[in-house]
């Protein structure tokens, strides 16, 4: 996964997984949420399986890193 982006999907409750994903796994959570139910996340650690109607948010690295202090 060349391409994988740092990924945080949070749920209800205040839990946060933190993963890194491929343009085409995000794609496929993206498009599944709105139909909820269990989704088989890949991801490079592994899979995982995620209830999709406890989802919260989906937060995407937005690919600037930055180094030291102030913006």
């Amino acid at each position: 996964m060349a391409d994988a982006q740092r990924v945080e999907i949070g749920f209800e409750g205040g839990q946060v997984i933190s993963t890194r994903l491929g343009e085409a796994d995000l794609k496929d959570l993206r498009s599944s949420l709105e139909q909820g139910g269990w989704f088989d996340l890949h991801t490079e650690e592994g899979t995982i399986a995620l209830y999709l109607g406890k989802v919260q948010f989906v937060r995407v690295e937005s690919g600037e890193h930055r180094v030291g202090f102030g913006g």
